[in-house]
């Protein structure tokens, strides 16, 4: 395919089927198609054949892209140019111009104008018996016209004859029979033939972040069998269960738990996250990333297309399957634009003759006309502006489904965040400790690895959580004797000699407390966290305030949203403590507690029905009604699958700050897009007129038609280096 014209064409066809539904992106050649179960491979495969072209089926789980660069490409354009390039020189400066030098031009154009500028004659003859017209038509008949006039000229018109000069021109001059037209017969070829090999080469490189995310994963890897001996396998031989071996610098071969040792994985490569991250036994790791750290021993636990990677790869490669509204706009105008133009050609032709004007300034204007309408840059206006947008964003940890989920994102107004999970880590952890004062002498580490220490021994999360905020803070935990465990009250031993008791505090108990104590329980509770008294040989001595705690950049993230003027809404089935606690702390006015995932809809609905265009962020089964329901869900890779497969936006930083990244990178690459149409149209707009009246030479029109479509990719192909201005996270940040 070479233009938005080959796309119209192969939807059509496509589409004839009954029940099929087809999408052909330019920029990755490929189709994504939709049929019933009773339609095969095969018959998708004739209807494209039948409008012209060859297809086959894409392998499963590669992200689509142009082809790569065939080198009879290049040595057709070098052969083309060495060919070219003299005539061009000869036809435009007259002082060179010795005799018979409209000969050689002649002898040296042949090439040119047969084997150089073969695959537009083609396709062109191919397009002509499916009754259809493309931009290969319009090149085809712009160089035969031009050859076919010089021919005429030097044969008939007497421009063969020895000594001839002719003068160049950028306007289509009334040179008469002796004017001969070599210079745009092999400019024209030499500079689409120029403009495809570059455009193509920036097409690869918009979609490069894709391909070699897909490149990442491990071609072999060392397995661990019984008995501890390791041997180097296949990656394709792995299976879920087995346990393989991750040296320091190896990438991790696949998902996996790790079962022993303990490392550093670097994900920048998979999730945009630039800190390595620690990780031991019961750590999930996830394939492609980078062990920076000692050896581990990880269980596999997903291979092949069910590991995160192979996820990662086609999302984005479905995304870029897709089309926004505005491409499937610009294809139905490519669809009638080449016969427009044709249409175009002929009446600047008759127009021309008829107010009596030399034949050869009436070709020159006509074959202008062919050459300067090219519908690529429409075809390519949209797709390579996604390719390299979701390639990016899949470099920053950022998932997008489709282009609808772009055009949604720039519309959204307001945001609705879950708490649990979200905004928060979803994991208890220690918030708080506050010690009496003086009453048993000891500091606040002392009490906390006292109460850690016979918290190690319980499996309560509460319990959990104290132990690892000790070990933590104090190092190593000192054993406990006589170690019980109450349901429902909490746990006791001896330390170190000392009765220990990590309990919860009750009505009576929690009056009895000193006054600090008093104050740190009712502190817990307004915060919706769970209070936890300490009690040494029997005294009173600490309050640990336990609960879910913040996300490092919640508050940086809603601070960001509020600052690009969109509307945050704390939407929790948590109960009006712990949500108040939240929403205060991270400077959310509006407050739903105690949602039900139903609930959760219906505040969804009641936004949308109020005009609202709604972002739903979540990660939970809970979120799964609200997310589908909402105008764009956004999940966290962390989250649970339901909550994914409902979103169209997945962060696979596991960040609600990437959030607004993907918001930015939206609104930019909507940008790029209207900047592209808006060139595209306003291109054909202005130089057709100017090839119609005579005011643009042939050649000077193919230059024009190549550089448009190379603006368009090169404009698009800023989106790869694109940065989220991550500065930004500092401005007013307290995290």
């Amino acid at each position: 395919m070479t233009c938005a014209a080959c796309v119209g064409r192969v939807e059509k066809r496509l589409g004839r089927i009954d029940g099929v539904t087809a999408g052909v992106n330019l920029a990755t050649g490929r189709a994504r198609v939709l049929h019933p179960a009773g339609v095969t491979v095969e018959e998708l495969v004739a209807a494209v054949e039948r409008a012209g072209y060859t297809a086959e089926l894409a392998p499963a789980g590669l992200p689509g892209g142009p082809a790569e660069e065939e080198p009879d490409e290049r040595w057709r354009l070098l052969v083309t140019a060495l060919s070219a390039v003299p005539v061009l020189v000869l036809s435009m400066v007259p002082a060179l111009q010795f005799t018979a030098w409209q000969w050689v031009c002649f002898a040296l154009a042949v090439p040119v104008v047969t084997w150089g500028s073969a695959g537009f004659h083609r396709r062109a003859l191919r397009g002509l018996r499916h009754a259809a017209a493309t931009m290969d038509t319009l090149v085809a008949l712009g160089v035969v016209a031009s050859f076919g006039w010089s021919a005429y000229a030097l044969f008939l018109g007497g421009a063969g004859q020895l000594g001839m000069r002719m003068p160049f021109s950028l306007t289509a001059d009334g040179g008469g029979a002796a004017h001969v037209y070599l210079e745009a017969a092999v400019g024209v070829p030499l500079f689409v033939l120029a403009g495809r090999l570059l455009e193509g080469r920036v097409r690869r490189r918009s979609g490069s972040a894709l391909r070699a995310l897909a490149e990442l994963g491990a071609k072999q890897v060392c397995v661990r069998a019984q008995g501890g001996e390791e041997r180097l396998i296949p990656i394709e031989l792995l299976l879920p269960g087995q346990e393989f071996v991750v040296r320091p610098g190896e990438r991790v071969a696949t998902d996996g738990v790790v079962v022993e040792g303990g490392s550093a994985l670097d994900l920048s490569l998979l999730t945009g996250e630039s800190v390595p991250v620690e990780v031991g036994p019961g750590d999930r790791v996830a394939g492609a990333t980078v062990n920076v750290g000692g050896a581990l021993v990880v269980r596999a636990t997903a291979v092949g297309a069910d590991t995160q990677l192979a996820r990662i790869t086609a999302l984005v490669a479905d995304a870029q399957a897709g089309k926004a509204r505005a491409q499937r706009l610009a294809d139905a105008v490519a669809g009638v634009f080449v016969p427009c133009v044709l249409t175009v050609a002929v009446c600047v032709l008759g127009f021309w003759l008829g107010a009596g004007a030399a034949p050869q300034a009436a070709v020159t204007a006509a074959v202008a006309v062919l050459v300067v309408a090219c519908p690529c840059a429409l075809g390519l206006a949209t797709p390579t502006a996604l390719l390299a947008a979701t390639g990016r964003g899949a470099e920053l940890g950022v998932l997008v489904r489709g282009p609808e989920v772009l055009e949604s994102l720039r519309r959204v107004d307001t945001v609705v965040v879950d708490k649990t999970g979200t905004l928060t880590t979803g994991r208890m952890e220690l918030a708080a400790v506050t010690v009496t004062d003086g009453l048993t002498g000891l500091p606040e580490h002392e009490v906390l690895r006292l109460a850690g220490a016979v918290e190690h021994r319980s499996e309560h999360p509460i319990g959990r959580a104290v132990a690892a905020a000790a070990r933590e803070r104090c190092g190593a935990l000192p054993p406990v004797d006589g170690f019980a465990a109450t349901t429902g009250l909490g746990v006791s031993g001896t330390v170190e000699g000392r009765s220990v008791r990590a309990v919860r505090p009750d009505g009576a108990a929690a009056a009895a407390l000193p006054p600090e104590l008093v104050r740190a329980v009712a502190a817990a509770g307004d915060a919706g966290r769970t209070a936890v008294l300490v009690e040494l040989d029997g005294r009173a001595a600490a309050v640990l305030a336990v609960g879910d705690t913040l996300r490092s950049g919640s508050w940086r993230a809603l601070h960001r949203l509020r600052g690009m003027g969109l509307e945050t809404v704390l939407l929790t089935g948590d109960g009006p403590g712990a949500a108040r606690a939240v929403a205060a702390e991270l400077g959310i006015e509006r407050v739903h507690d105690s949602a039900s995932p139903e609930r959760k809809a219906e505040v969804v609905a009641e936004l949308r029905a109020a005009g609202r265009t709604v972002a739903v962020v979540g990660d939970g089964v809970n979120d799964a009604v609200a997310l589908a329901s909402a105008d764009l869900g956004v999940a966290l890779a962390s989250g649970s699958d339901a909550a994914i497969g409902a979103a169209g936006l997945t962060l696979v930083r596991g960040e609600i700050e990437a959030v607004v990244d993907a918001v930015r990178l939206a609104r930019q690459t909507l940008a790029t897009i209207r900047a592209n149409l808006l060139w595209a149209f306003g291109y054909n707009l202005v130089l057709i007129p100017l090839a119609a009246v005579g005011l643009l030479n042939p050649m000077l029109a193919a230059v024009a038609m190549s550089l448009s479509s190379l603006l368009v990719v090169g404009n698009s192909l800023r989106l790869r280096t694109w940065e989220p201005g991550r500065g930004q996270r500092r401005q007013g940040g307290r995290r």
